[in-house]
């Protein structure tokens, strides 16, 4: 084993949906750039794969839409909450002012991918599988680099700005010492997959009973369901049994009673811990955090991918020019955290208040639920059903594509 050195413009930690994306467009617009993933290739199960209008609108906009919607994915246009007994739909997406008037849930490893096979059109496009982001360079008070563990040893990556993209546990926030604030989660969810049957309903939906939720989404020949419990309760959830869990899904679904022995132990079953946090500052010299780095996200409306590529286009926007001319500073990456701090806190002032509001009372209920005057009113009157549609698959402060394309121009 042996170290070795490279240089660029840019080190990106985190090859999920900021880092890549970032990375691609970097590297489209020209700029040096080494993203750093520490696994071996993008294949993980029940990651966020809800891909938004929002960034269906922006592969609209880099001409790769066509070739995106090649790749297999269902398409959801509407969505129904049942609480108790009554059946509702709430939110209706297929009015938007985009080209893509749906959300496509698609695998996250075929997104990322298909943007990594795009990225490496251009030289400058770097993608090291398999090298996890271990520690920072630092001189002087500044980012110069970070250093990274690699089956052949380590790697250093010397760059004029390093960009942490590496998730909720991100390791380049702890090392650059950023503090956070977290706001809190009342639930865990619990995800798993049962096959889907060419009779059961189609439309995407949740269910939300005394004491229980469950959200299912329609996979084409498969239900990727999230059942919800409270903050720290796998525990209590794997003391009653696998047999007692599958009587809480068949509960909720009936229709899946056939089915729910396909769970055959908890290993089937995964655990996503919810957090709610923001940094108070997302950069320092040299050094910048976007996506889950910088503000973990409730998985309430599947809006956590989409505000990662988001504030990938943001930075992306802001840095490209100055980075490939060797003069980006500290007030480009606090321009960034500017602009994306107010659609981050509006989205998630949102999901806590879903969160306070509807699911931590939902979980603690004794007696049926009935639905909140808000959500009858969404299902009596079909045209605010829009309104919760935009705010959910566009957003607010959306982001478009501004940086110019090397090969176009060659």
């Amino acid at each position: 084993m042996s170290n070795s050195t490279v240089v660029a413009k840019c080190a990106i930690a985190g090859g999920g949906p900021a880092g890549v994306m970032l990375g691609f467009l970097l590297a489209r617009a020209g700029v040096d750039v080494v993203v750093l993933e520490k696994h071996a290739d993008f294949f993980r199960d029940f990651r966020g794969d809800t891909i938004h209008p929002s960034t269906l609108e922006l592969m609209f906009e880099l001409g790769l839409l066509e070739d995106f919607l090649k790749l297999p994915h269902q398409k959801v246009d509407r969505l129904t909450m049942q609480m108790g007994d009554e059946h509702l739909r709430v939110i209706d997406l297929t009015h938007l002012p985009t080209h893509c008037k749906y959300i496509a849930l698609m695998p996250q490893w075929d997104f990322l991918n298909f943007l990594a096979e795009r990225g490496k059109r251009y030289k400058s496009f770097d993608l090291r599988m398999n090298a996890e982001a271990t520690d920072l360079i630092e001189e002087g008070g500044r980012v110069v680099g970070v250093r990274a563990k690699t089956p052949d040893g380590e790697l250093a990556v010397w760059a004029d700005l390093v960009v942490g993209a590496d998730g909720r546990h991100s390791t380049v926030r702890d090392k650059a010492g950023l503090q956070s604030d977290d706001y809190g989660a009342p639930m865990d969810v619990l995800w798993f997959r049962l096959p889907r049957k060419p009779a059961d309903e189609s439309e995407t939906f949740g269910h939300i009973e005394a004491g229980a939720m469950m959200i299912m989404l329609n996979r084409g020949d498969y239900w990727q369901c999230a059942y919800v419990i409270p903050k720290g309760g796998i525990d209590q959830v794997t003391a009653d049994g696998l047999d007692a869990f599958r009587k809480r899904v068949v509960f909720m679904s009936p229709f899946l009673v056939d089915r729910v022995d396909e769970l055959t132990s908890f290993d089937d079953v995964k655990l996503l811990s919810v957090a709610v946090d923001r940094l108070r500052q997302w950069w320092r010299p040299g050094l910048l955090c976007i996506g889950d780095a910088a503000h973990a996200m409730s998985p309430i409306g599947g809006v956590g991918v989409n505000i990662a590529i988001q504030d990938a286009v943001a930075a992306a926007n802001r840095l490209a020019a100055p980075l490939k001319a060797g003069t980006a500073s500290d007030d480009d990456l606090r321009a960034i955290q500017e602009r994306r701090t107010f659609p981050v806190r509006f989205t998630q002032a949102i999901q806590l208040t879903m969160q306070n509001r509807i699911v931590s009372v939902a979980l603690a209920a004794k007696q049926r639920p009935k639905p909140p005057l808000l959500f009858k009113l969404l299902a009596l009157i079909p045209v605010l059903q829009r309104i919760p549609g935009r705010l959910l698959a566009v957003g607010v402060r959306p982001e478009h594509v501004h940086t110019p394309d090397v090969l176009a121009a060659s």
